[in-house]
C-alpha cells in the first residue's frame, strides 16, 4: 500500500514520512520499556547506568523522533547521489538531532548510538524509496554498507588523543558501531531478525522473544560499550554468560527470575550492553517490514 502510494504520487508524503519515523521512534520505546535488561535502563532499575533514568530515554526518543523526518527525505531527495557522497548529506541532521537529545536529557548519552544507526536506516528507506525500490531488511542492509564504506579505517589514523572506539580498535581490532554499520548490521540480518521472527511465529510472548534476543546479541556482539568499561575479560565473562542463558531457555515469565540476577551481576560488574540494545532497536523496526524470507528459516 505504501509503496503503491509512492508510485503513484511520485513523491515522498507525509503518510510515508510519519510511517517510517513512527516506526523507529516505537522501536526505541520498546527497547528501554523491555523489563527486565542485563545492565541496561529499565522499568526496574537503572542498569550499571549512574547517570541516567527511564524518563531520561522517554525524553531523548521524543527529541530525537523530530529528526527522523529529516534523514527519510534526505535519503530521498538525494537517492540519485552516488552512494558514497550520502553519507556526508546527513551528517549535519545527526549532529543537530545529537544537539537535541543532550538538551532533552541535560547532557545525558541516552541515545548517541541509536542517532547514528537509525540515521543511517532511514536514510537508506527513502534512498530505497526515492529509487521506487522495495524496503526491506535486505536492500536496507546493502544500501548502508555501501553508504558507510571506508569508515572503520578511520578507526586506523593515529591520534593524540584517541577516542575510546579509536582505543578499543587498536587494542583488540573492535570496529564498534563503525564497523556494524560497514557491515550492513550483519548481526541483526543474519542472526537477531530471524531469530526474533521465529519466536514470534512460535508463539512466544512478544516481550519475552525481544528479550530472547537481546541474550542472543549479547552471545554475539563484540560490544564494544562492555569492552570500554571491562576490558576483554567483562566483554568474554558477558558472552559467556548470555550464551548459558540461551541454553537454559527463557520461554515465559517464569524463567525471568534468571534474567534478573544476570541484571545484578552485570550492575556489580558495572558492565552494560548498550551496543547490543542498539543493535535490538533495529531487530525490532526490521521485524515490521515486509519479508517472508526469514519466517521460512
Amino acid at each position: 500500500m505504501l509503496q503503491q502510494k509512492i508510485n503513484r504520487e511520485r513523491t515522498l508524503n507525509d503518510d510515508v514520512v510519519n510511517h517510517y519515523s513512527q516506526l523507529a521512534w516505537q522501536a526505541m520505546l520498546a527497547e528501554v520499556n523491555l523489563t527486565p535488561k542485563p545492565g541496561l535502563v529499565d522499568k526496574c532499575n537503572t542498569g550499571a547506568h549512574k547517570d541516567m533514568a527511564l524518563t531520561d530515554f522517554h525524553l531523548s526518543a521524543n527529541a530525537i523522533a523530530k529528526f527522523f523526518p529529516l534523514f527519510l527525505r534526505a535519503g530521498y531527495e538525494h537517492c540519485q547521489l552516488p552512494i558514497n557522497q550520502l553519507l556526508r548529506q546527513i551528517r549535519g541532521i545527526g549532529i543537530n538531532c545529537e544537539k537535541a537529545m543532550f538538551c532533552a536529557t541535560q547532557g545525558v548519552n541516552t541515545h548517541k548510538g541509536s542517532i547514528f544507526s537509525l540515521g543511517l536506516v532511514l536514510t537508506a528507506v527513502g534512498r530505497l524509496l526515492g529509487l521506487q525500490q522495495r524496503v526491506t531488511p535486505n536492500a536496507i542492509s546493502q544500501v548502508v554498507s555501501d553508504m558507510c564504506q571506508g569508515l572503520t579505517a578511520e578507526l586506523q589514523q593515529p591520534a593524540e588523543y584517541p577516542t575510546a572506539g579509536q582505543r578499543l580498535f587498536q587494542e583488540y581490532g573492535f570496529t564498534g558501531a563503525r564497523g556494524e554499520a560497514e557491515q550492513g548490521y550483519q548481526l541483526v540480518i543474519a542472526y537477531a531478525l530471524p531469530h526474533y521472527l521465529k519466536q514470534l511465529a512460535d508463539g512466544k510472548q512478544a516481550d519475552i522473544a525481544l528479550l530472547d534476543t537481546l541474550i542472543l546479541l549479547m552471545s554475539l556482539n563484540d560490544d564494544t560499550n562492555i569492552a570500554n568499561r571491562g576490558g576483554m575479560a567483562g566483554l568474554q565473562w558477558i558472552k559467556q554468560q548470555a550464551t548459558n542463558l540461551l541454553h537454559q531457555g527463557i520461554q515465559d515469565e517464569q524463567d525471568l527470575s534468571k534474567v534478573q540476577q544476570f541484571d545484578l551481576q552485570c550492575i556489580e560488574k558495572n558492565l552494560s550492553p548498550g551496543g547490543s540494545a542498539d543493535l535490538l532497536i533495529l531487530t525490532w523496526f526490521f521485524a515490521r517490514l515486509p519479508t517472508n524470507t526469514y519466517l521460512a528459516s
